[in-house]
């Protein structure tokens, strides 16, 4: 039997144009979409109605984004809590709407630790907090019955944690069956020499994928090659979520409608190549 590679697309919630979340549960389901990347910042407000709306036409919660809040790595304690407890709250949040994750960015921007050079720089510094923090975060993602994925970004948002490889150095060690990575196309194709590899070599921690060309566009209106990605995807029996995460302007419910017959054409591709 030939492999294939499970269509499990999801799309963030701000790219969907409805005013209402009745509204974009269903532009979901009309689009062929199976569910939807809320924000943590907003989640607390939608639960309950989030929790009424969940299968929707077939629409699930398909993963919680972080964004940018409070700083882990900051050197405040009372600040680097406040980062902890909003984290701990949005896993809370997403095992309650059916969620398989938690995606969060450790940091963003320059470092905010001391250097404290010759016995750790900064870098050094920031990756044993990060590693000791996240300890607890997968005890507490463990008994919210989530995920939590680390996901790296491209140089120019921060100086920590720009590929898989980077990402998966810092959560292989801790061994912990509720972490992993995010691959986001967009970052990767700033970054990775080679994006195929990259899912390759770290197919046993990516937890969640977002789609977005290298741009930032749809899949589609830049140079990534989608085929590719899909196929290295369906090599390492890949069965979470593929994450719409663009910045498009105009009318995305059109656009979206566009991008996601493009993802089946790829798709059909990748399996008539099995």
């Amino acid at each position: 039997m030939k492999p294939t590679l499970p269509m499990k697309i999801a799309i963030q919630e701000d790219m969907l144009p409805g005013p209402t979340l009745v509204d974009r549960f269903h532009q979901a389901a009309d689009l062929g979409i199976q569910g939807i990347e809320f924000w943590s910042d907003t989640l607390p407000d939608q639960v309950n109605e989030i929790e009424r709306l969940i299968g929707t036409g077939g629409v699930e919660a398909a993963a919680v984004n972080n964004g940018q809040r409070s700083r882990f790595l900051d050197p405040r304690p009372d600040e680097r809590e406040r980062a902890l407890d909003e984290l701990k709250e949005a896993m809370t949040l997403a095992g309650r709407i059916g969620a398989n994750g938690v995606v969060f960015v450790p940091h963003f921007s320059a470092p905010l630790l001391p250097d404290l050079s010759p016995w750790m720089d900064a870098v050094a510094l920031e990756r044993s907090l990060l590693a000791s923090q996240l300890v607890g975060l997968a005890e507490h993602a463990q008994i919210a019955g989530v995920k939590l994925w680390v996901e790296p970004v491209n140089r120019y948002e921060t100086h920590l944690l720009n590929r898989l490889a980077e990402a998966a150095s810092l959560v292989a060690p801790l061994a912990h069956p509720n972490l992993g990575i995010v691959a986001d196309l967009f970052h990767m194709a700033l970054e990775e020499v080679d994006i195929p590899a990259a899912i390759l070599e770290n197919s046993h921690l990516i937890g969640h994928v977002h789609l977005a060309d290298s741009n930032r566009r749809l899949p589609g209106l830049g140079m990534t090659n989608f085929k590719q990605v899909f196929e290295s995807l369906s090599k390492i029996n890949y069965s979470g979520w593929l994450a719409l995460e663009c910045d498009e302007p105009g009318n995305n419910l059109v656009h979206g409608a566009w991008n996601l017959d493009h993802l089946h054409e790829c798709l059909s591709v990748i399996r008539q190549a099995f």
